[in-house]
């Protein structure tokens, strides 16, 4: 009798929480491709980050309105031009129950400044770490650094002990599809502990019962399913399957919005989506044409951009949803300039006149990668634009690939022609001028440009804003780099995503311009 009534009493006190507004609950959700990497610092993707910032912390972090605020560290003060100072929250633990402290910080500078380090632009004129006390650090610049505390809030923090314990010191290489156990492993100070990895099948993250920090949110397990589907996602949020899409496909937005269960909630991203080309190699990888690369021709660069129709991309493929642009970042990013968004005309015509002028008359062939898991409909663009340069005369064949391979191929180089988005972290358009069109160097710079273009003048503007601790000077050599890039033609500019997120009626979230969901501000109702 006494245990029937205990477990009725446990059964209603389970009902009355389950009911009770507020109460913690599973978040199921969804998009086309799957995380990359636990190891924080292997691979720079914005999709990738976010789960990062699900179990992993940084010094700062953004708040709803991208103003830096504290987060490992309660404040800062700067005692130089190129010292600051950063006092660190106390009685933090790691997940394992490690004390974090300004020895993990040290080690973690380090291990993201390190040679296969795919981050180091978040430490951009970072030079060293130096432990003052167990809860204070000092980052050492080369110069003034304007952008610090905006880099800083991609720069996690992982455990020194924990690294060293499981042979993890050397950050994973991902460009060579390493294994380590930080892969599918974590050990961060945040909100969520990572329960279990399946790549390509499910991840599941639970809450940090010892998180030092308050959720806004009342999410305490995620439940995240890659379905790379398009109909398989829309179906599985219409059938209560999932809770969230990313990334619905926007032939079913009608569908979604059409049904009282389902909400869509639309931002501009802060995104550019482009077209690289390998402009340093005398020969290239992927062509029929010997002895010379056509790419280092301004005029074949125009050629093909002139002979794209991104209207026709918008008004089919985006369904709207896309703003065409010739910039290389979007007007939500400190540093944009109206003046250098513009793009040849469409005309091909003109386009042909300029592959005959270039010595192409009757075009040439190459090979254009694209990732079919990673952009709004990326290998549908991809496809529609070797469409576009059969007219004039170009044989481009398409390798789409998931991007978990993609972005391993792209970053050691080999490809001759892809595509690339580029989500600007720091909301300043120097993160964006070092990765993408800044010569490839040992410091990190240039890291992720993939077609190694390379501009003297260019690099010189980018060294020089890095340090220009004066506003308008700076802002101004911003302006000459993004006009500089947009003369060179350095990359065949798309557009800017306008990003859809569909839920479930019972689900409330922030939409985020840097495309990133933040689990700590989401409620299920």
């Amino acid at each position: 009798m006494r245990k029937g009534v205990s477990l009725g009493i446990s059964a209603l006190l389970a009902a009355m929480l389950v009911a009770a507004p507020g109460y913690a609950k599973t978040f199921r959700w969804a998009s086309q491709g799957d995380i990359l990497t636990f190891d924080p610092y292997a691979q720079n993707e914005s999709f990738n980050n976010t789960f990062n910032a699900y179990v992993y912390e940084s010094l700062v972090q953004y708040d709803k309105k991208f103003n830096v605020v504290p987060q490992l560290a309660l404040k800062w003060e700067q005692l130089g031009p190129t010292q600051w100072r950063f006092h660190l929250r106390p009685n933090v633990k790691f997940q394992e129950g490690e004390p974090f402290t300004a020895d993990d910080v040290v080690f973690s500078v380090h291990r993201q400044l390190s040679k296969r380090s795919m981050t180091k632009a978040y430490l951009v004129g970072v030079v060293d770490a130096k432990k003052v006390d167990d809860l204070t650090v000092d980052l050492i610049t080369d110069g003034p650094v304007p952008v610090l505390l905006r880099q800083l809030t991609d720069v996690r923090i992982m455990s020194k002990s924990w690294c060293e314990k499981h042979n993890v010191v050397d950050v994973q290489d991902y460009v060579a599809k390493e294994e380590t156990y930080a892969v599918s492993h974590a050990d961060g100070t945040g909100p969520y502990i990572l329960k279990s990895r399946e790549p390509d099948v499910k991840t599941v993250l639970e809450a940090n019962p010892h998180w030092w920090g308050k959720l806004e949110g009342n999410v305490t397990e995620i439940v995240y399913t890659p379905i790379k589907s398009a109909a398989t996602r829309t179906a599985a949020l219409l059938s209560g399957e999932i809770d969230f899409v990313l990334d619905p496909p926007l032939q079913d937005l009608p569908k979604l919005k059409s049904d009282p269960n389902i909400k869509v909630i639309e931002g501009t991203e802060s995104r550019t989506v482009f077209i690289g080309m390998d402009q340093k190699r005398d020969e290239l990888l992927y062509s029929n044409v010997k002895g010379k690369n056509p790419f280092k021709d301004l005029r074949v660069r125009q050629a093909m951009y002139q002979a794209i129709d991104i209207e026709a991309i918008k008004r089919t493929l985006m369904r709207g949803l896309s703003i065409p642009t010739g910039e290389l970042v979007t007007p939500q990013v400190y540093g944009y300039d109206a003046a250098a968004n513009t793009r040849p005309p469409f005309s091909i015509a003109k386009a042909k006149a300029l592959l005959k002028q270039a010595g192409y008359p009757d075009g040439f062939e190459v090979t254009l990668d694209c990732p079919n898991d990673r952009y709004i409909n990326d290998a549908l663009i991809c496809q529609a634009l070797t469409s576009m340069w059969a007219k004039i005369g170009l044989k481009v064949k398409l390798d789409a690939m998931p991007k978990a391979q993609y972005f391993a191929k792209i970053n050691k180089l080999d490809t001759s022609l892809y595509m690339l988005g580029w989500a600007v972290a720091t909301f300043d358009a120097q993160d964006a001028l070092i990765n993408l069109v800044h010569t490839r160097d040992s410091k990190g710079d240039g890291e992720y440009n993939d077609g190694s273009y390379s501009n003297p003048k260019m690099d010189d503007l980018i060294d020089r804003m890095k340090v220009e601790s004066d506003v308008p000077k700076r802002l101004a050599l911003i302006h000459q780099a993004l006009m500089l890039h947009t003369q060179d033609i350095a990359h065949l500019m798309l557009h800017q995503q306008i990003i859809p997120w569909a839920m479930r009626k019972n689900i409330a979230v922030t939409h985020s311009a840097d495309n990133r969901l933040r689990m700590q501000w989401v409620h299920v109702n």
